[in-house]
């Protein structure tokens, strides 16, 4: 059977299902969402707050502390990659 490919994966199990990135397939998948949190672009506040709330639930799934990594909530400035949602203007 050949290996699924992210494109094969429900919106379900990625931060940000709508735009279907950073998948929370893994500890490791989930370790990265949080190291890489503060750089997605182009989401809004609330896309950012949905997001939050499957990295939470998967690290609790996976056994991954949340401490490992940083992660900013919406409301604070955006990271250097990050473009600051229209809503937040």
């Amino acid at each position: 059977m050949p290996e699924a490919t992210e494109s094969d994966l429900p919106a379900g199990v990625y931060a940000f299902p709508k735009q279907r990135k950073e998948p929370l397939t893994d500890a490791e998948h989930v370790r990265n969402a949080v190291a890489r949190f503060d750089q997605v672009i182009d989401v809004s506040n609330e896309d950012r707050d949905l997001a939050f709330a499957n990295i939470e639930e998967a690290a609790r799934h996976y056994g991954v502390n949340l401490s490992e990594g940083v992660v900013v909530r919406s409301g604070h400035p955006p990271g250097k990659r990050r473009k600051a949602p229209l809503d937040a203007l």
